[in-house]
């Protein structure tokens, strides 16, 4: 059940832009809805209104299934990605995920927080784990980040424990889709599970969804029934 903010955190919200105003971090402008963003702003990012209920790529017109997804189904059930990856968003995203911006983690954290989520909810949120390297370089995982945020919200609770990422693998910036397939090829694993039947893989942007695709079977081999995908924001490139 989606649960609203109770009145103490809608009143510390209150006193905290009383004493210390929020301010957007894209203009400088003053924020709004307790949030880093002023209206013009928040007006500006891009929703992914329109789109394939399987894969979440944006399309001119919703679907159940784009064509694919037809000819090449996903190994998930379904998708989530309420954001497209485009301006302003993509500045936010990328500050957070490569600026070591925390203010900007946050604020894309309550942006996908204040959205309505689909239904039936998933008994757990798995965010995609990062290589040892590349968290010891960045010093945090923005999926766990942005899932620990939303599984409060929605009352599910946050598995980063259930995923293990096998090995390091290059960054997926710069490669195509059949490059980028090669390199998560069995680089996850998931702890054995009994008596879970859907969990959601969380992660900050959909591109070509090949890290979600090993992600996804990792945990169909460890038991679970269903999986879906969640995501920040969707790029347009689509996936192949």
């Amino acid at each position: 059940m989606w649960r609203v903010e109770s009145w103490p955190a809608r009143l510390g919200a209150a006193l905290q832009g009383w004493v210390l105003p929020w301010r957007c971090l894209l203009c400088g402008a003053r924020g709004t809805q307790g949030l880093d963003l002023c209206p013009a702003c928040l007006a500006e990012l891009p929703r992914n209104l329109a789109c394939c209920a399987r894969c979440a790529l944006p399309l001119p017109t919703a679907s159940a299934c784009c064509g694919r997804c037809l000819r090449d189904p996903p190994p998930w059930q379904a998708a989530w990605s309420p954001f497209r990856y485009a301006w302003p968003l993509d500045r936010l995203e990328a500050r957070f995920k490569f600026g070591g911006d925390l203010a900007a983690g946050r604020t894309l954290a309550r942006l996908w927080a204040m959205e309505t989520p689909p239904l039936p909810l998933p008994q757990w949120i798995v965010p995609v784990p990062l290589s040892r390297r590349r968290l010891r370089g960045r010093g945090y995982n923005q999926a766990l980040e942005l899932a620990r945020v939303l599984g409060r919200q929605l009352g599910v609770s946050c598995r980063p424990d259930l995923l293990r990422r096998n090995r390091d693998t290059a960054a997926q910036t710069g490669l195509d889709a059949a490059g980028r397939r090669r390199n998560v090829r069995d680089a996850f694993s998931a702890r054995a599970v009994r008596g879970v039947g859907h969990v959601a893989v969380l992660d900050d942007v959909f591109t070509t969804g090949a890290t979600l695709a090993a992600c996804t079977r990792a945990l169909r081999r460890a038991g679970v029934a269903r999986v879906d995908v969640w995501a920040l924001a969707r790029a347009s490139a689509g996936r192949s």
